[in-house]
This record gives C-alpha cells, sequence and structure tokens, in this order.
C-alpha cells in the first residue's frame, strides 16, 4: 500500500492511541484512512472508536497482556468528511481505505442504481461489515406547526449539503408524500448551520439522519423549542417496499429536552466498506480487529450506538454487495457464514 505524504489528518482523529516508546529498530507504520462523516455525528466519534480499536501501533503492549488487538504496525485514523456520497468517492478514488456509508447508498453505488444510476457503478466498493442502524429526524419549530412531511409546504427547509445523503432521503421523503421540490423552499446546510438558522427562527425545518441522541440535536434542544416530525403512514410503508434498506423505527420519548412523547421514524444500517484493491490479508486483520471482544466492550462501552454493533450473519446477508474478500476469508474461518 502506498505511504502517505502526510499523517496531518491524525489531528480529525476521534481517538487516543497509547504510543509507548517506539524500539531503536525501525518498523514500518501503516496508515489506515477511515472516512467518517461531519463532526458532531455519531459516525465520526464511531469511527475514532473504531480507528482506535483496529490500530496496533509498533510497540504496542500485546494483545493477551492487556495492549492492542488491533492490526501489527497499523495505525488508523478517522477522518471527518462530509458523509456517505463523500465517502463512496473517496473509496472509487482510492483515497480512503474504508468508509462507513449507509446503505442504501452504498446499493445504489455498487449497483450502479437509485441516485448513481446517471454516474455508474463503483466497481471497486468492497463491504466488511454492517455496523449499527441510524434514524431519520426530521426536527421542526415548535411554532412552525409542522405535524407532517405535507406540513413543509412553503415552509424554509434545509435536508443538509448539496451532494449529502440527508439531500437523498428528504426528496425520497417528498415524493412519497407527494409534495413537489418547488413547493417548499430548500437550503442547502451542512448540519451546524441548519441548526443554527433554526435556532435563530431563519429556517423552519431540517433533516439529520443520525444516530439517537445525535449530539447537535441535543445541543439544538437546549437552546430552541422543536418537535419531531413522525414519518409514519401508508406513504412510508411504500417507501419501505421500494427501499428495503429503510426498516420502521422509534426514536423513544426524553432522547431530546422537551419530547416527551415516541416518535416513529425510519432507521438505514451503516456499514463499513473498502476498496476491491486493498490486500486480503490486510482486510482480514481488521475484520478481525473489529470483532474482538475487546473492541466490543470499548464500543458498548464508549458510545449509545456502540451497544448496536453486533456481529450478525442475517446482517451480512442483508448487505445486498460483495464481501472483502479477506472479510469473507475472516466470516468464513469463525463460522459465521459457510
Amino acid at each position: 500500500m502506498r505511504p502517505f505524504k502526510s499523517i496531518t489528518v491524525l489531528a480529525a482523529a476521534v481517538m487516543v492511541i497509547g504510543f509507548t516508546a517506539l524500539p531503536t529498530v525501525a518498523q514500518e507504520i501503516r496508515f489506515f484512512q477511515i472516512g467518517t462523516g461531519p463532526t458532531g455525528e455519531t459516525s465520526f466519534s464511531l469511527g475514532g472508536l473504531i480507528a482506535n480499536a483496529i490500530s496496533n501501533p509498533p510497540g504496542s503492549r500485546e494483545c493477551d497482556r492487556g495492549g492492542s488487538c488491533g492490526v501489527p504496525g497499523m495505525v488508523a485514523v478517522a477522518k471527518s468528511t462530509g458523509g456517505s456520497i463523500a465517502n463512496i468517492e473517496g473509496i472509487a478514488a482510492k483515497r480512503l481505505d474504508a468508509a462507513l456509508v449507509q446503505a442504501d447508498i452504498a446499493y445504489w453505488a455498487y449497483h450502479g442504481t437509485g441516485i448513481y444510476k446517471g454516474k455508474g457503478a463503483v466497481p471497486n466498493l468492497r463491504a466488511i461489515a454492517s455496523l449499527y442502524p441510524e434514524s431519520l429526524h426530521l426536527v421542526a419549530r415548535k411554532d412552525a406547526k409542522i405535524h407532517s412531511v405535507r406540513d413543509l409546504k412553503g415552509k424554509r427547509v434545509s435536508f443538509g449539503d448539496k451532494d449529502s445523503a440527508e439531500m437523498v432521503h428528504g426528496r425520497l421523503l417528498l415524493t412519497a408524500f407527494g409534495l413537489p421540490e418547488s413547493q417548499i423552499k430548500i437550503s442547502a446546510m451542512k448540519p451546524g448551520p441548519a441548526s443554527d438558522a433554526l435556532a435563530a427562527g431563519t429556517l423552519d425545518a431540517m433533516l439529520v439522519v443520525d444516530g439517537y441522541p445525535a449530539p447537535i440535536l441535543s445541543e439544538l434542544a437546549g437552546r430552541t423549542d422543536m418537535v419531531l416530525v413522525p414519518l409514519a403512514g401508508p406513504e412510508v410503508e411504500k417507501m419501505r417496499g421500494l427501499y428495503p434498506f429503510l426498516s420502521a423505527a422509534t426514536i423513544p420519548g426524553g432522547t431530546y429536552k422537551g419530547i416527551d412523547d415516541d416518535t416513529k421514524t425510519l432507521d438505514v444500517s451503516i456499514i463499513l466498506v473498502t476498496g476491491a484493491e486493498r490486500p486480503d490479508e490486510l482486510i482480514y486483520g481488521v475484520t478481525r480487529a473489529l470483532w474482538h471482544p475487546s473492541t466490543q466492550k470499548l464500543l458498548a462501552e464508549s458510545h449509545p450506538r456502540g451497544k448496536l454493533v453486533n456481529l450478525s450473519a442475517a446482517a451480512l446477508e442483508r448487505l445486498g454487495m460483495q464481501l472483502h474478500g479477506g472479510a469473507s476469508a475472516y466470516y468464513f474461518d469463525a463460522n459465521v457464514i459457510r
């Protein structure tokens, strides 16, 4: 694998790696970049934890002695990105070694369908694992009187940045509810600026696709009265039929300040992907480190979504895309698949 010219991306990683004094005999370090999402989102936080867990820098204590159980000689770094679509582009261009991507975006990219119908398939895209679900949060100012997707008519709305997965899901919602884009005032904004605009009263609603509690929404709920708009009914059931990667879900009451009732919504899984050109031995080691008991403990104790990262043969079968050869070999050896 080509060496990186710079390791400035280390500053973007949400991880703390305990480097011990390096031995005098030089040992080659392999850097492994993982594309995550915008800072403040679950994918960035969990991506940092995963990067920490699969790393095993030179000089680390041995795994069975309480040290790192990652890939020997590897330092993984979590890189903040624009999200799933940007991560797919990074894998296609071989700028990223791995990335966290929403399952529907990955499926469309792999098969050249959906939003990738005009762009064509990404032939080198491969799956490593299914990780955890993210929820669609359609958030509105309480005084905007938005109780359904149809109530967005004439409102000022952000479905994320122009190339974001939020924009894709926002348009799917509008289509399902028969609401033309021309009938709402769409502002393409990143989650941070959109949150500020909603709090300031210059935006009525925004869509955030993140695991709950989404940090940016927890912070927003402390600044302004907001509501979660339910995503339910025959329109949503039709969406689930068309897009099997969307599943019915509920955001529990009390997750966010001022919202006491449960809110029905949709979930989409986050998967870890890589490029077909990455060596089988490397991806085998990454997969093994991801599912090591020490990694599972770290994720479960460090983040609410981390408790949901569990190895499941059924989840692998629902990926709808090819596993990387190294990941497939690990699952075969671990008797997860046959």
